[in-house]
């Protein structure tokens, strides 16, 4: 069972880097600097997702790139936790 959790923790990782990468893009199409400071600076990742970036659908690729990450680490813990040995 623990291994089904971590396939889903990785597809869950893997569709939230996807969005990462679509807002990623965006910084740097707007400016060379906003996309290096978007790779380097967490915050200010999260400044320009939600003030700057420009999509058709934002909010969707926002809460995918939060909630995918956020459920991608929920199923690797389930996962982890269930390939522990029982005592």
């Amino acid at each position: 069972m623990g291994i089904i959790f971590m396939l889903l923790g990785g597809i869950c990782y893997l569709g939230g880097f996807v969005c990462s990468i679509i807002i990623l893009i965006d910084a740097f199409k707007n400016a060379i600097w906003k996309g290096i400071v978007y790779l380097l600076c967490g915050i200010y990742g999260i400044y320009y997702a939600l003030v700057e970036f420009q999509h058709e659908k934002k909010w969707q690729i926002i809460g995918g790139a939060v909630g995918l990450s956020i459920l991608g680490a929920i199923f690797m813990a389930m996962g982890g936790a269930g390939s522990m040995p029982a005592q």
